[in-house]
């Protein structure tokens, strides 16, 4: 498919080999950290971490992506299949509690090839599939029996947002269909000492000023899905220091978080996160200095 590439929605039809995608790689897999993580929700991190694998590139083009240094600015270190199997096994030699695919969705064939090989060499941990939630529901199926645990973000429900800070306006389609084939695979959440060893979780980050968008996220996830998943509402925008449109220069005010949450309760929303404190800035940003890949 890197021949003629359509991995993702954006169905680029590029040759990977020689040129590079949407996304901004080409045909090798890129990594830009692969490290022990304690910053996701406390059932996938735990008290040991979360092995969190970070791919470099994106299908998105989000105005406020905390990651750009390697959705980007092409930070990143080629690895093979093999290179990248052994880096899964190397994670869980260290005690981490699951494997955690961070913004994978463009290496998707690779990635399969590397876990179906690294699972025929001891790999026994729960893979995460933590991704921008825009995916290929073709790419999703392939990934049945391979994936434990699915981590999607769901952003928007309206074009118009999502056209303006992500360049996919039909993100909302898009995404739906994934998370249907999710939830379809993974079913019912399974947990284990306080660990989710299955399941689904979707990701929602509140933006400034896009209250009313959230909540119909919310209601969508709540009325499609009910219990079958759990829904994680995140407060830690910060704005980031670069050029984006003028309504996304504010931290998000404690009020819209809190209006969020009184909503979620309001739809009966049980199964879920939410963030205390204060928006969290760079600390939940890990430094990208190929940690683990080098």
């Amino acid at each position: 498919m890197v021949n003629k590439c359509n991995i993702c929605p954006r169905a680029c039809d590029v040759d990977r080999n020689g040129s590079r995608g949407f996304c901004g790689e080409g045909d090798s897999i890129r990594l830009a950290r692969a490290a022990a993580h304690y910053w996701e929700e406390p059932c996938i991190s735990g008290d040991n971490g979360s092995g969190a694998v970070f791919f470099s590139g994106c299908n998105l083009r989000c105005v406020f992506c905390q990651n750009r240094e390697i959705s980007r600015s092409g930070i990143g270190k080629a690895v093979t299949v093999e290179q990248l199997a052994h880096i899964f096994l190397r994670l869980q030699s260290e005690g981490v509690h699951n494997i955690n695919l961070v913004t994978p969705t463009h290496f998707s064939e690779k990635i399969k090839k590397a876990l179906l090989y690294a699972k025929s060499e001891g790999l026994v941990l729960p893979i995460v599939w933590n991704s921008s939630g825009y995916e290929n529901t073709e790419s999703i199926r392939e990934l049945k029996g391979i994936v434990d645990i699915y981590m999607p973000d769901f952003k928007y429900v309206s074009a118009d947002l999502s056209n303006r800070y992500s360049k996919a306006a039909d993100y909302f389609e898009v995404a739906k269909k994934a998370l249907d084939e999710m939830v379809i695979q993974r079913g019912a959440p399974v947990f284990k000492d306080g660990l989710m060893t299955e399941g689904v979780i979707v990701r929602h980050l509140a933006l400034p000023g896009c209250v009313e968008d959230s909540k119909a996220v919310l209601r969508f996830l709540r009325r499609r899905y009910g219990n079958a998943i759990y829904i994680s509402i995140m407060k830690q925008y910060t704005p980031p220091d670069f050029e984006m449109p003028d309504e996304l220069g504010r931290k998000l005010y404690d009020e819209e978080y809190e209006e969020l949450c009184e909503y979620s309760r309001k739809l009966g929303i049980i199964q879920g996160f939410t963030q205390e404190g204060e928006c969290v800035g760079e600390s939940f940003i890990p430094k990208f200095n190929l940690e683990g890949v080098e």
